[in-house]
């Protein structure tokens, strides 16, 4: 082969070399454009649009016009004179999501279980402990759930009504209005939301 025609195909390699990276570079650069800012911006902006409450997280707010929380995320409630959410090992983080995983034999959560029992006990003496629903006494997988079952809210009345002086009738009401039925009636459990309903508590006792 001459030293002419090797020259020549190096300079169409070289070209041909060349050629794809810049086809590369253009690619790169459009899904860049496409993915990193075109889609984002379309995906929020519908978003905001057709879903503005979910999309801004769900908010809630107390009747002053306050946010107290997020209907998705559970939180503690301290005041033994309102309804009480499930055991969250994170204390309700949501930068922390997750639980300890603990088997059902590891020491250190049948320890956490019995503190768990004895407060409820002291908390709800005319309440005995084999009506406590296992849902008060265990963690959600992400330990954020803002939701207890209904039963678990109803066997806080007693307390809550001795505390309150409201009557156990009114508390049960509020409990069957706020229990969100299964998922388009047939899947999940039905629920109620514990911010929710301490949100229309605090409001029927004037707080």
């Amino acid at each position: 082969m001459s030293t002419l025609v090797q020259d020549g195909q190096d300079d169409e390699g070289v070209r041909q070399g060349g050629s794809m990276l810049w086809i590369a570079v253009r690619i790169s650069l459009l899904f860049i454009i496409l993915c990193g800012i075109v889609y984002p911006l379309v995906s929020t902006g519908l978003a905001q649009l057709l879903f503005p409450r979910q999309a801004n997280g769900s908010l809630l707010k107390d009747k002053g016009g306050n946010v107290v929380g997020s209907e998705l995320i559970g939180q503690s409630f301290t005041d033994p004179s309102f309804f009480q959410g499930r055991v969250s090992s994170i204390d309700y983080k949501a930068e922390a999501s997750g639980s300890n995983n603990y088997g059902p034999s590891n020491p250190d959560l049948l320890a956490r279980t019995k503190e768990t029992i004895a407060k409820w006990q002291q908390d709800n003496p005319d309440v005995p402990v084999d009506r406590l629903p296992i849902a008060l006494i265990t963690n959600s997988g992400s330990g954020l759930d803002p939701h207890i079952t209904p039963q678990s809210a109803l066997v806080q009345i007693p307390r809550i009504a001795k505390l309150t002086g409201m009557s156990a009738a009114e508390l049960t009401s509020l409990v069957d209005a706020y229990t969100e039925d299964r998922d388009l009636g047939v899947f999940g459990d039905k629920r109620v939301n514990v911010l929710k309903l301490n949100l229309a508590l605090k409001e029927k006792l004037g707080k």
